[in-house]
């Protein structure tokens, strides 16, 4: 008997190559998608291929997915959440700028700018947008990068120059940057003053996790103390204004 069903759509999947556009329509930016929630994959597609100018190749759920499928479709630009199942969107961002060193990276995330926008930045993003923002904003994020420019919310824009003209003498001694992803969060909540088990409820995590955390925290850091620990915290999160 034949068999009508059709198997269905894949997460990871590109889209067939488009035909060559009439001399009369604007040329299509191919853009590709990496995002492990299947609802806002889908609903960023939906936003991107109702515009003229812009059509997703391509998607993914995960980093090594994304890795094969970026090789080969060859897009113009990739965005990139920054929690995936088993790796970083910035560590998945590294090893595809290590390969495609021309492919501008936008990061569209649901964590706070404040906290990850800079780092994505060093680590060689030309945009970060949150996944909050309008649907306008977000189309005007990825036309900014497709154009060669850097896009950040006007709030974060401000907060950067805030630090750059700030006096040293008043900065934080240490550098966040050598913090993981998990460690950020973490030091975060203990800067706005989650106690141990707090912390561990929240991220669903064990206590004994999160005292690990705590440890590998002092060591980058260069804390003696636990007490330390929480004074630099608190003391960050006041200087960035990070809730």
């Amino acid at each position: 008997m034949k068999n009508d069903n059709k198997p269905a759509s894949p997460s990871n999947a590109a889209a067939p190559a488009p035909a060559s556009a009439p001399a009369d329509q604007p040329v299509k930016h191919r853009i590709f998608l990496v995002d492990d929630h299947p609802v806002t994959r889908e609903g960023v597609r939906v936003l991107i291929d109702q515009e003229p100018d812009l059509v997703v190749c391509g998607q993914a759920d995960s980093a090594p997915a994304a890795l094969q499928l970026i090789q080969r479709l060859k897009p113009d630009l990739a965005v990139v959440d920054i929690t995936l199942k088993t790796t970083s969107g910035i560590e998945l961002m590294k090893n595809v700028k290590a390969l495609l060193p021309d492919l501008p990276v936008l990061i569209m995330s649901m964590h706070d700018e404040s906290l990850y926008a800079e780092r994505a930045l060093r680590a060689g993003a030309k945009g970060y947008v949150m996944k909050h923002e309008a649907s306008d904003r977000i189309l005007v994020a990825i036309r900014s990068v497709i154009a060669g420019d850097l896009y950040l919310s006007d709030k974060m824009k401000e907060k950067m120059l805030h630090r750059l003209v700030r006096s040293r003498k008043n900065e934080v001694v240490f550098t966040i940057d050598t913090l993981s992803d998990r460690e950020m969060e973490v030091f975060q909540l203990i800067g706005n003053g989650f106690g141990t088990r707090q912390i561990a409820e929240k991220l669903n995590l064990s206590v004994k996790t999160i005292d690990s955390y705590r440890e590998h925290l002092k060591l980058k850091l260069r804390l003696e103390k636990g007490s330390d620990l929480v004074r630099h915290a608190i003391q960050w999160v006041r200087s960035e204004g990070v809730v």
